[in-house]
């Protein structure tokens, strides 16, 4: 029973301390386990099955566009990786570096892959030879390994698990085509299936990925006003092409080097659907990405016919993804247990609820209860699905639109910083030197130039010079 008792005692309060809220909801929700391995974490059941779900969710979506699966080697040599002088002063820092094979040390040293962009052009460059060929639209599902000095379980460690599309075109427009399409992909599945509202923009070049032409973002906001960068889909152009030799003959018989882009997505996503769904009673999962959708909680289970009428109601509710806690842990455990695990609905059958013909049903996110006539079960069980992962994406967008704030010169910018939380929209007059001030100065980073400009002024929140385009600020992870 201490052990029990331990399991459901109060988490820290997201309020009082919001880092300390999250390393508990990632422990005692059975997501994930610390390992000897420093910055590293073990996926246990609980966490990994979400990640499941994201996969084979993101899977489909990216098969309906043309995207095939394959998978590249770990390691990269040195020199493969010297190829593209940018890209790898990007990583650098983060490389970690095979140097012996056994008890010899290797000719050539290899890194571990931080992403492979090396490996696939230099496949492409043997893969590719006509105008036929093309395109190429291949990703694969696969750990990376940077070298990370500071780790936060799913927010950053130094493995992890991700998704990496690579792709080559003949053309810079169909390039520039497919980096869009996959950024939709991206913003598309994480408010439907995560219930998570992004903004969807384009990085600086400040901020863009090593070696590419042109990274796009999802820019979602954390509950204690942080951002989370939540996908990223890069337009390389020809420059890996000329890099590595990836040309094809046109349909002229002429030599052209191809367009190529890259796009991902990580494990990362579970820590946000935890911040910016969670609560003080622990993790409050979406519907459409939850490992069990429906518990089944027998009340006096020792009594004749409720672990048979659970039995049923499970068999009835198949559509679902559903269990029946028939542990013999008593009632208020299980329901505080099962909150702390986020599980989406509840579903409490005893003696009295048999002999009235119906079940109690509880939604994780609002409590909210339904007496529902077993007939009925099936059909409302659905309905309140739907609404719940309808409400949890409502709510998450007012509360981005809550702390969504403008500013038009810099005391105004300085003074939500210091009062507030959340994205701060300002013009921006387009110079590095101005975008790293603002980080020095603050600490806030620019999140994206949003797609879906607004003129807020004509100069810039910082220098005051002429502006060129609205930029999302903030503080992020």
């Amino acid at each position: 029973m201490a052990k029990d008792k331990k399991l459901v005692e109060q988490i820290t309060s997201m309020e009082v301390d919001f880092a300390q809220w999250y390393t508990d909801v990632v422990t005692k929700a059975g997501l994930i386990d610390y390992t000897s391995v420093k910055g590293c974490m073990v996926l246990k059941p609980a966490g990994y099955a979400i990640w499941e779900l994201i996969q084979n969710q993101l899977d489909a979506r990216f098969k309906e566009t043309g995207v095939e699966n394959v998978y590249l080697p770990m390691f990269i040599p040195e020199s493969l990786l010297q190829k593209e002088k940018d890209h790898v002063e990007g990583f650098a820092p983060e490389v970690a570096w095979v140097t012996h094979g056994g008890l010899n040390p290797l000719q050539e040293r290899m890194c571990v892959r931080p992403t492979s962009e090396t490996l696939f052009c230099d496949f492409y460059a043997k893969d590719i030879q006509s105008y036929r060929d093309l395109p190429k639209v291949y990703n694969q599902w696969c750990s990376v390994v940077r070298w990370e000095k500071e780790t936060r379980p799913f927010l950053r460690s130094r493995e992890f698990l991700w998704q990496e599309g690579h792709t080559a075109h003949a053309t810079a427009e169909d390039a520039e085509a497919r980096t869009i399409q996959m950024l939709n992909v991206y913003a598309d599945f994480c408010e439907q299936v995560l219930a998570m509202p992004v903004i969807k923009g384009r990085k600086t070049d400040k901020e863009k990925f090593a070696g590419a032409e042109a990274t796009y973002t999802i820019e979602a906001l954390m509950h204690d006003g942080k951002a989370l960068q939540s996908g990223t889909s890069h337009n390389f152009g020809d420059g890996f092409a000329k890099a590595f030799g990836i040309q094809y003959t046109d349909k002229e018989n002429k030599l052209q080097y191809v367009h190529q882009t890259s796009w991902g997505m990580t494990t990362r996503l579970i820590g946000a659907v935890i911040m910016v769904h969670g609560d003080d009673s622990g993790l409050v999962l979406p519907p459409r990405v939850a490992p069990t959708q429906v518990m089944i909680v027998p009340i006096m289970q020792k009594k004749e016919g409720v672990l048979e009428k659970a039995a049923e109601l499970k068999c009835m509710l198949k559509a679902y993804r559903v269990k029946v806690d028939d542990s013999d842990k008593n009632p208020g455990f299980k329901f505080a247990e099962q909150e702390m695990r986020g599980i989406p609905l509840r579903v409490e059958v005893g003696p009295k609820d048999i002999e009235a013909g119906q079940a109690v049903v509880v939604r994780r996110d609002t409590r909210e209860k339904y007496v529902v006539a077993f007939e009925d079960l099936n059909t409302k069980v659905g309905e309140i699905l739907e609404q719940m992962q309808q409400d949890m994406f409502n709510r998450a967008l007012a509360h981005r639109e809550e702390n969504t704030h403008t500013a038009t010169n810099w005391d105004e910018f300085t003074d939500i910083l210091e009062k507030k939380q959340g994205f701060i929209k300002g013009m921006w007059c387009g110079d590095q030197e101005c975008e790293v001030a603002i980080k020095d100065k603050t600490g806030a980073t620019t999140r994206c130039m949003p797609f879906e400009q607004e003129n807020l002024g004509e100069v810039c929140v910082h220098c005051g010079k002429p502006a060129k385009k609205m930029v999302y600020f903030g503080k992020a992870y």
